[in-house]
């Protein structure tokens, strides 16, 4: 009788040790499901060191992603709001003016195509942008990246020479990838675009390119003459609206960077900022073959 008292203690000991964390993993779950995001079950385990206690912690990492997703995602609504809002608001204090009888009707009109021009660039930015985040598959065919690289140097150095900018390039003599040839050539464009518009007047972008890891990747560097970057925004530079420069409003959409990552990422390539001695910005990307 004593052996079956202890057992019947025993159990129930047990099955309360058992069961009290579980129902503290089902309130938790729950909550999260109704969008309280921010509940936490790990500090309700009591210093236990089981399977259910890293079971909460598991729990808990992926309530602290989804947080971290929404905001990301409300973020980028806000954002995509705003910069829609602003040329919208332009257009329609336009077409007052034009409505008033204006005496500038060529200007009028000239605002109102550029606002469309502006529009239609940011719309075709973010479907862009949201075909890479939804991971779709790329379609890749042979492309020579340096032929491609080439191109897009001698059309933006062609264009900085209006402003006093150049660019320079210096790559190997080929390097045949398996790639989205559109994406990458968006990738390399935003890069060089965006670096000849930032270099000083009268300096150039340099465009470097070698072969890596015995012929099987390619790095390139685009490095301009210009302010930089603060340290802390080398990160952040590559996030969709991001903008160093708050008086760059009106010129692009602020999305080019973030493609660029995106499409090298999806190529399971790799780019990073760096600031250059003489201050400039540094971009290094890396495609596989």
């Amino acid at each position: 009788m004593i052996a079956v008292l202890a057992s019947l203690i025993f159990g129930g000991f047990l099955a309360w040790y058992l069961s009290r964390p579980l129902e503290h993993l089902r309130w938790g779950l729950q909550r999260m499901a109704e969008g309280q995001l921010g509940t936490r079950v790990e500090p309700l385990m009591k210093g236990r060191r089981d399977e259910i206690a890293d079971l909460a912690h598991d729990i808990d990492g992926m309530a602290a992603q989804l947080q971290a997703m929404i905001a990301a995602r409300d973020r980028l609504l806000h954002d995509i709001s705003h910069e829609l809002r602003s040329p919208l608001s332009r257009i329609q204090a336009a077409i007052g003016l034009l409505k008033q009888g204006s005496s500038q009707v060529g200007d009028m009109v000239e605002r109102v195509e550029r606002e469309t021009q502006r529009l239609d660039a940011l719309i075709g930015e973010m479907l862009t942008l949201h075909r890479l985040a939804a991971a779709a598959p790329v379609s890749r065919s042979a492309v020579d990246l340096v032929e491609l690289l080439h191109d897009i140097a001698a059309d933006a150095d062609f264009e900085g020479r209006a402003m006093n900018r150049s660019v320079r390039i210096e790559t190997p003599e080929r390097f045949v990838a398996r790639v989205d040839g559109e994406l990458i050539y968006r990738a390399f464009e935003n890069v060089i675009r965006n670096a000849v518009k930032h270099t000083a007047e009268g300096s150039a972008v340099d465009v470097h390119a070698r072969l890596r890891a015995e012929g099987q990747q390619l790095e390139v560097v685009i490095g301009d003459h210009g302010p930089g970057v603060p340290p802390d925004m080398l990160e952040a530079i590559f996030e969709p609206f991001v903008r160093i420069d708050q008086q760059e409003l009106g010129r692009g959409v602020g999305l080019g960077l973030a493609i660029a990552r995106s499409a090298v990422l999806a190529h399971g390539g790799a780019i990073e900022a760096s600031l250059a001695d003489h201050g400039g910005l540094l971009i290094r990307i890396e495609l596989p073959r």
